[in-house]
């Protein structure tokens, strides 16, 4: 029996070892102290290693789980609750669930392909440009929605259409949405912050917009830059079909796209305009696959076909991140994230706000597959040290950009799904850019924190 057999058969059978159960909650776990506090740190810097090892994300998460228990006594029911929490977790998410399906039933019957058409004829092969407006539609569908995820998965696609894999194009992607999902008017982390720190949602918004619009304008020069550098020109389609159209035309087999792109980035503003919630994913769906059906040439049953295709791939991602996220939990049982969170709380007052960022980037990174979760984590920490909104603000971020560098951070998965490039590609072409904005954002904490 080899090696590998050898392994797999101890991986079993510590799994069957009984150990005691822990069964506090993750938001009542105390730090641990001295040479357990770096222990508990073992198995996330495990799960990391194996990850970039490209070793599957389960694989990964089972090996840092299973040593999770063991040091900290977590027993196997406490573990099989935390996976049948988890899962449910992930497939409950259904706004992304269902963008990334109607978004699919727009670009198989022909809207993204017509717009990209229509943009080579207005911007004259300035693809740059093309790419800096993809930025725009993403930052301002998150800020409205609140969520990054479910809006990457209408708009990736497009950008997939019209330029290709631009590694620079996809972590201004991934830049803007978390700038934005983390100040939004309606998102769960600036609920989050607000009800943590006991103030007004409107008070923290206002405070964060000028670093929102000041982060995303980076993301924009980065996508022009990178987009330019590469001197690329527009896709060309295998489909002759659409340059032989006029822009009449081409325009009607946009109408399903844009549509839906108005629903993700102005409904929940219209919805706050009228009192009245107008823009939900049940009208738009069934509005957007109307017009697919009276725009295009696809068929009733073509459309809605298309739409439950485009439903696999978040779906089994999904599931895939619950059952990593299960043993992530694990390791938060341990005490690990309370570790990192503590480290704050021994820094000088002079860069304790900095500290407190680079900590929420740092837990980001493995737990960004719930943001919100991690904020409950973190900003208790920050709260208890006195941080005003701005400061919150900061930190909040910074979790948002460490989220950008995670494997199982559900905007990562939609951007992978939509460039149709593996999730490993998507974190190591984000993680020199995104890196560099969190620098920028220390440096902004330092002085304005």
């Amino acid at each position: 029996m080899n090696k590998r057999k050898w392994s797999l058969l101890a991986l079993i059978a510590m799994l069957l070892v009984p150990i005691t159960a822990f069964a506090q909650e993750l938001k009542e776990i105390v730090a641990p102290t001295g040479f357990m506090a770096i222990l508990t740190i073992v198995p996330l810097v495990i799960v990391l290693v194996l990850l970039f090892l490209k070793v599957d994300m389960i694989i990964a998460g089972v090996v840092g789980g299973v040593i999770a228990m063991i040091i900290g006594g977590i027993g196997i029911a406490d573990a099989n609750k935390q996976l049948l929490e988890a899962i449910p977790t992930m497939l409950g998410i259904t706004v992304p669930i269902i963008n990334s399906a109607i978004a699919m039933a727009v670009f198989k019957s022909g809207g993204y392909t017509a717009a990209l058409t229509l943009a080579k004829r207005g911007t004259k092969g300035k693809v740059e440009l093309v790419s800096v407006f993809i930025v725009i539609l993403l930052a301002a569908a998150t800020y409205m929605s609140g969520i990054g995820g479910g809006s990457a998965m209408v708009i990736a696609p497009l950008a997939f259409a019209a330029v290709g894999v631009v590694p620079e194009l996809i972590a201004a992607m991934s830049l803007a949405a978390a700038v934005s999902f983390t100040t939004s008017p309606a998102s769960l982390e600036s609920s989050i912050v607000s009800q943590l720190g006991g103030f007004e949602v409107a008070e923290y918004v206002a405070t964060m917009r000028p670093y929102w619009l000041f982060f995303v304008g980076i993301a924009l020069v980065l996508a022009y830059w990178g987009t330019k550098r590469r001197n690329i020109g527009f896709k060309e389609t295998e489909n002759d079909e659409y340059a032989e159209m006029n822009n009449g035309q081409l325009f009607k087999l946009t109408l399903p796209a844009i549509f839906l792109l108005f629903a993700v980035i102005f409904g929940p503003l219209v919805n706050q305009m009228i009192g009245v919630s107008v823009f939900t994913p049940l009208v738009y769906m069934v509005v957007t696959l109307v017009l697919i059906y009276g725009c295009t040439k696809f068929s009733m049953n073509q459309t809605v076909e298309a739409m439950i295709d485009g439903s696999t791939y978040i779906l089994t991602r999904l599931f895939q991140v619950g059952i990593f996220l299960a043993f992530i939990n694990v390791i938060a049982q341990t005490g690990t994230f309370a570790v990192i969170a503590g480290v704050a709380k021994e820094a000088p007052a002079a860069i304790v706000v900095p500290v407190a960022v680079l900590t929420g980037i740092l837990i980001g990174v493995p737990a960004g597959a719930y943001v919100g979760s991690v904020l409950t984590l973190v900003l208790p920490v920050a709260i208890s040290l006195g941080f005003p909104p701005l400061a919150l603000g900061f930190v909040t971020m910074g979790v948002g950009l460490g989220s950008q560098m995670s494997f199982v951070n559900i905007t990562m998965q939609a951007l992978s799904s939509g460039f149709d490039v593996p999730i490993l590609d998507v974190v190591k072409g984000n993680v020199k850019w995104i890196s560099m904005a969190s620098v920028l954002l220390l440096i902004i904490s330092l002085i304005m924190g």
